[in-house]
C-alpha cells in the first residue's frame, strides 16, 4: 500500500554564485518573473527570519492560491517552507530549497517537497504529484535562466509604468478593468475576449488584440484581482518575441475625489525571435522601443477609455 506521505526532490545546476541564487529565491516579489507558474506573492507578515506570504500560481492548468510560512537561512543558504493554507487536493505541503556552492561561480539547487492529500485520497495524491512534477521541472529552468541573465545582462529586461489622472473614483476605474469580458465593446483594440473567474478575484483572460498597424496577437493572462486598488497579471501565452510580461494595473485615490490610474510592465525581451518578428538589421534597442510603444499604447489607450467611463459615471 502506498504511504500517504510523499518526498520528492527536483535538483538544477545553475552558472551564478550561491549568495546570488539565495537573494533572488529570497526576494519573494520577484518569483513572477522568476519561475513560470507564479502569478503574483503577497508579503502578508514578516518578524526576523520568518514570514508569511500568499501565492498565486497555475497549477495543471488551473489557477490556486495559497498561503506559506517561510524560515529564511541566509547563512546556511537554505530556505524552508510550509503550505498554512493550502489549496485543494492538498492537505499538507512543505519544502526546503537547499542552495549549494559548486565551486567557480557554479551552484547546485534544490528543491525538496513533501506532501499529502485531503483524506489521504489516491487521486488527490497523484494530482499534486504532477503538480508538483511539472511545477518544479517548470520552476527549476525558469529561475536558473533568470538568475543568470540577472547576472549577465540586463538589457532583456525592460520595465515601465504609464499613469493617467481621472476626475473619478478608483472603484469605477477599477470595475473598467475588472470587467474585461465587456472590453470588445469598450475597446477598439481588442478583437475578441475570453473571460473565466471559477474563483471570486482570480481570472484567467484570454484575448486577441490588435496593434497599430493592424496585425492581430492572441494573448491569455492569469489575473489577481484587489478590489478596488490593483489587478496584478502574468501572461501565460505571450507574442513571439517576449519570454516573460507581468504587470498590474493600479488604483490609487486621491484626497481631492481624483484617481491616479497607473499600468505597469515589466517584460524579458527574446533575443533569438528579434530578427523573425522586426526584421534582419533589427537589436535589441529596437525591440526595446517596438515593446515600449506596443504595450504602451495598448495600455494608455485602455487607461483613457477607463477614463471616459469613470467620468461619466461621476
Amino acid at each position: 500500500m502506498n504511504s500517504p506521505i510523499r518526498e520528492v526532490e527536483h535538483a538544477i545546476a545553475v552558472r551564478a554564485p550561491a549568495r546570488e541564487v539565495y537573494r533572488m529565491l529570497a526576494e519573494v516579489e520577484n518569483w513572477p518573473r522568476l519561475f513560470p507558474p507564479s502569478v503574483y506573492v503577497d508579503c502578508l507578515e514578516r518578524r526576523g527570519n520568518e514570514e508569511r506570504i500568499r501565492i498565486w500560481a497555475t497549477a495543471n492548468g488551473e489557477a490556486k492560491n495559497w498561503t506559506s510560512h517561510r524560515v529564511l537561512d541566509p547563512d546556511g543558504l537554505r530556505i524552508t517552507f510550509a503550505q498554512e493554507v493550502s489549496a485543494p487536493p492538498v492537505a499538507q505541503m512543505s519544502g526546503t530549497w537547499i542552495i549549494e556552492d559548486g565551486g567557480d561561480g557554479n551552484t547546485r539547487l534544490r528543491l525538496l517537497h513533501t506532501y499529502r492529500a485531503i483524506d489521504d485520497d489516491p487521486a488527490g495524491l497523484d494530482w499534486i504529484e504532477k503538480a508538483v512534477d511539472e511545477n518544479s521541472r517548470a520552476e527549476l529552468p525558469g529561475l536558473k535562466a533568470a538568475v543568470e541573465a540577472a547576472v549577465s545582462t540586463t538589457e532583456l529586461t525592460l520595465s515601465f509604468v504609464d499613469s493617467i489622472r481621472v476626475d473619478g473614483s478608483a472603484s469605477d476605474v477599477y470595475d473598467f478593468i475588472n470587467e474585461a469580458d465587456r472590453w470588445t465593446e469598450r475597446l477598439p483594440h481588442v478583437a475578441t475576449v475570453k473571460l473565466t473567474e471559477d474563483t471570486p478575484g482570480l481570472q484567467v483572460l484570454r484575448m486577441d488584440t490588435l496593434t497599430k498597424d493592424g496585425s492581430s496577437h492572441t494573448t491569455e493572462s492569469v489575473r489577481v484581482c484587489f478590489p478596488h486598488h490593483r489587478i496584478a497579471y502574468k501572461q501565460t501565452t505571450l507574442p513571439a518575441l517576449m519570454d516573460l510580461h507581468t504587470g498590474y494595473w493600479q488604483f490609487d485615490q486621491n484626497a481631492d475625489g481624483s484617481t491616479t490610474a497607473s499600468s505597469q510592465h515589466t517584460v524579458i525581451i527574446k533575443p533569438d525571435r528579434i530578427t523573425d518578428v522586426l526584421g534582419p538589421d533589427a537589436g535589441v534597442e529596437e525591440a526595446r522601443l517596438f515593446i515600449r510603444d506596443a504595450l504602451g499604447a495598448n495600455s494608455r489607450a485602455t487607461l483613457n477609455h477607463a477614463r471616459a467611463y469613470a467620468e461619466a459615471r461621476r
